[in-house]
């Protein structure tokens, strides 16, 4: 890549590669007509969950999601290995298995040298390799906003989905990856982080959930979801409202990458963040030791972040150890609760 071309500058949004922000697009749907209904459409945009699931037989399902956003680093192929890699992980929240992609590509083809696109290309198949998954193809428009993403489609068993609504009260909250993403993202647009914390990011979000998914296959996994755009706090309150439980979150137990609050202090808290917690401050309960900065980490605009999993409470401890010995940084980080139905308490 041309060392005068920073991707970041060229994003409008930058920082943190936000989704429209979950209250609008509540409303959006809403005011859309009800989708004709299909018995083997097992898992539809209704719940608010990871991806699709439509079964095709008693034995098979596939697992659909599609994700794409601007650039949140400035070297092409590491941000073509974090679309790839954060493309995925709806499937491996879902319980299944990837087996194919599609690239989605939008790129100022006649501006940027053509060499930035390859690395962004090359970056995420080297990726969808490493998840033993087959690129088919993909489209691309001329764009004068670089975007890059995926469809991803997987199987599963339908017997064996996961879902963000299986939550039973006793559960332990388990998460695979820390947060603080967006924050530290939008400090890369404002040149705030040196190459060591760039890296250090890059490798967080570049991380598959392969190896956590792949470790829970024989836990009593009751709920699981993948922490992205919304923020710790928004997926646990989808987890929350969509299993009828309450969760109880312990703010000190939960990893959160250096320096993130420093750099939230500074300023480099993104919009998709504030939209979160706007969004989930009436089904919030935080202590009176947090102050704004501490609520607004825990609603950060994460992509590419871990997995957020609901485990049987014997088996939370086995199913933490397991992960760190295969080289996961999961961390329990709460509890599921009968109280306060559809409510996150936060201590």
């Amino acid at each position: 890549m041309s060392n005068s071309i920073k991707l970041t500058s060229l994003s409008s949004k930058g920082g943190c590669g936000c989704k429209i922000g979950p209250a609008d697009l509540t409303e959006v749907l809403r005011s859309l007509p009800t989708p004709v209904a299909n018995p083997n459409l097992l898992v539809g945009h209704d719940t608010s969950d990871d991806a699709g699931v439509y079964k095709l037989n008693d034995t098979t399902a596939i697992v659909q999601t599609v994700d794409f956003f601007t650039p949140i680093v400035d070297d092409p192929y590491n941000f073509g290995q974090i679309a790839a890699a954060n493309a995925i992980s709806d499937v491996y929240a879902m319980g299944g298995k990837p087996i194919t992609a599609l690239n989605i590509v939008a790129f100022p083809i006649t501006t940027l040298e053509k060499a930035i696109l390859a690395d962004i290309l090359r970056g995420a198949g080297d990726k969808l390799a490493e998840a033993g998954v087959t690129l088919v193809g993909g489209h691309s428009i001329d764009d004068k906003e670089p975007k890059f993403g995926l469809a991803v489609t997987g199987t599963v068993h339908p017997d064996k989905i996961r879902t963000n609504a299986g939550a039973q009260p006793g559960d332990k909250l388990i998460l695979t990856k820390p947060i603080g993403v967006g924050i530290l993202t939008t400090s890369i647009k404002k040149e705030l982080l040196d190459e060591a914390e760039i890296t250090r990011v890059t490798n967080v979000m570049a991380t598959l959930n392969k190896i956590a998914a792949e470790t829970m296959e024989t836990y009593d996994i009751h709920a699981c979801t993948d922490v992205t755009g919304f923020g710790l706090l928004g997926h646990a309150t989808e987890m929350a409202k969509g299993s009828s439980v309450g969760i109880t979150i312990n703010y000190s137990k939960v990893p959160v990458l250096p320096r993130v609050k420093e750099l939230a202090e500074s300023g480099s808290v993104p919009g998709g963040t504030k939209n979160n917690f706007a969004h989930v401050k009436d089904s919030v309960t935080f202590a009176a030791s947090m102050d704004q900065m501490d609520q607004w980490i825990l609603c950060d605009a994460v992509t590419s972040g871990g997995l957020l999993i609901a485990v049987a409470e014997q088996e939370a401890d086995a199913l933490v150890k397991e992960m760190q010995a295969n080289g996961v940084d999961a961390k329990m980080i709460g509890v599921v609760t009968e109280q306060n139905r559809g409510q996150i308490i936060v201590k």
